[in-house]
């Protein structure tokens, strides 16, 4: 860990990641004052505050962030990251000593580094590259999902009629009737355009057409795999909150390279997980150190045509999140990327290098230079086009909440490995976990809505329908 004025030489040959936090605050990287060194550090008590990481492909963001999900994970701070590329999944292997790394650990004083692990599980939507993750359909809502689908704003008013007529029919004594996947949902919307007529009075007009197209359109998420997102056992968001028997944070890494084939899922699936983050842990207020830090990359696929009420939840979460113990990092190219109302809660940010070739592309630097406090030794709007690999223009939280100066830092190397795992690593890792292997492998198919709806249009079901209303009537329901 470096002191005020640099790096403490404290002896060599010892790969210890918690050399990296001390007093409160994670070694992010180094700047350079003169001749003296200086530590750029997170400062753990204000990592909840949130932060931004941007720059151009190529320019080290991933290496940013598996420099990050280090020392949180080093702090004891549990952390979630989506993996686009895979690169991030190194993380889980002893990283080796290349020349790269330990000059640039000799170039910042780094006289204690040396290699590692980090305790790592792999999760995957489709269950290939890590454990599955599911939800339901109820749990989801109608909000994301008529996101998901691309639906008007009629399309998610018949949407929403369906979640409230199942809801309904749940109050009045047949709690089975549950949406839990896409079969389920399917089968609700057949059986309202079925009863259009004796639901309008009550629920309003349910167009054929407007059926029709939601059903098209859960046949397009069907086919894009999204049905094995659906379903049940459901995530348990508790299990993303763990602590090794050492003492330093699981770092939970999303498989995201097959799911950003669908990048609306991918988008829709994050901003789920931070809701339900949200609903379901307690207010703690302020913690010496975050719960949980959620590293969500590709983060401008979250704003992208998404609709007004879409855009106000991720503002509402990202806003209120940070009482919940919660600290959120979004990971993209450009600051632009992000709402200014988003923007303006991301205390804690990383510039790496942006390259200017249009007007617009100027215009977008200049902007990203006034996010910054301003270094009077700094020419910031040129600096961010003349950083190199690994390097970046760093302005953290500190005090009481106020951001430092920016300050041109060379990013600390990474303790694990620089690149992505060998699928017979990755199979090995996934093999070990047993618990989560044990509680998410086996997917479930209790009774629900479907297997309802089809038990009641029999003439059997029919009777048992009625003679079921006339019971509610006698007992005055």
């Amino acid at each position: 860990m470096t002191g005020k004025h640099g790096p403490e030489e404290t002896g060599q040959g010892v790969a210890d990641p918690r050399d990296y936090v001390q007093d409160g605050l994670i070694l992010i990287g180094v700047s350079k004052s003169g001749q003296d060194l200086a530590a750029e550090c997170i400062q753990l008590s204000l990592a909840n505050r949130h932060g931004l990481v941007t720059g151009a492909t190529g320019t080290g963001k991933t290496v940013t962030l598996q420099v990050l999900a280090e020392g949180f994970s080093a702090a004891g701070v549990p952390v979630f990251a989506a993996d686009i590329k895979g690169d991030l999944s190194g993380i889980a292997i002893t990283g080796t000593p290349s020349p790269k790394l330990v000059e640039r650990a000799e170039e910042i004083g780094l006289t204690r580094y040396g290699n590692t692990s980090f305790p790592t599980v792999f999760w995957d939507i489709f269950g290939v590259d890590g454990h599955p993750v599911r939800a339901t359909v109820q749990e989801m809502g109608p909000l994301l999902l008529s996101r998901l689908m691309e639906l008007t704003e009629p399309q998610e008013g018949v949407l929403n009629i369906a979640f409230r007529w199942a809801e309904d029919q749940r109050k009045a004594g047949d709690e089975k009737m549950t949406i839990l996947d896409l079969q389920d949902l399917r089968s609700v919307i057949d059986e309202m355009g079925k009863k259009a007529s004796t639901l309008r009075s009550e629920y309003g007009h349910i167009a054929p057409a407007t059926v029709g197209v939601i059903q098209r359109r859960l046949l397009v998420l069907e086919e894009q795999s999204a049905n094995r997102f659906f379903g049940e056992p459901a995530l348990d968001i508790m299990d993303f909150l763990k602590v090794a028997d050492d003492g330093r944070g699981v770092v939970n890494v999303l498989a995201a390279e097959k799911l950003m084939n669908t990048p609306r899922l991918y988008a829709t699936f994050l901003l789920w997980l931070l809701t339900e983050l949200f609903e379901k842990l307690p207010e703690v207020g302020d913690l010496d150190k975050p719960k949980l830090v959620f590293l969500f990359d590709e983060a401008h696929l979250l704003f992208n045509e998404a609709p007004k009420a879409v855009l106000e939840q991720v503002e509402r979460v990202t806003r209120l999140i940070r009482s919940k113990g919660v600290g959120v990092y979004y990971v993209t190219q450009s600051p632009g990327d992000v709402p200014d109302r988003v923007s303006a809660q991301l205390g804690n940010r990383v510039q790496h290098a942006l390259r200017a070739f249009t007007p617009r592309e100027q215009k977008a630097i200049r902007a990203a230079a006034q996010t910054f406090r301003p270094n009077p030794k700094i020419d910031t709007e040129r600096a961010i086009q003349e950083l190199q690999v690994g390097e970046a223009l760093v302005s953290l939280l500190t005090g009481k909440g106020e951001p430092s100066m920016v300050q041109r830092t060379l990013i600390r190397p990474p303790m694990s490995r620089v690149g992505p795992l060998t699928a017979d690593e990755r199979v090995a890792i996934n093999k070990a976990d047993a618990a989560n292997q044990k509680k998410y492998g086996t997917q479930l198919d209790r009774e629900s809505a479907h297997e309802r709806l089809q038990s009641r249009n029999t003439m059997v079901g029919q009777i048992k329908q009625r003679l079921s209303s006339f019971s509610n009537i006698l007992r005055g329901k």
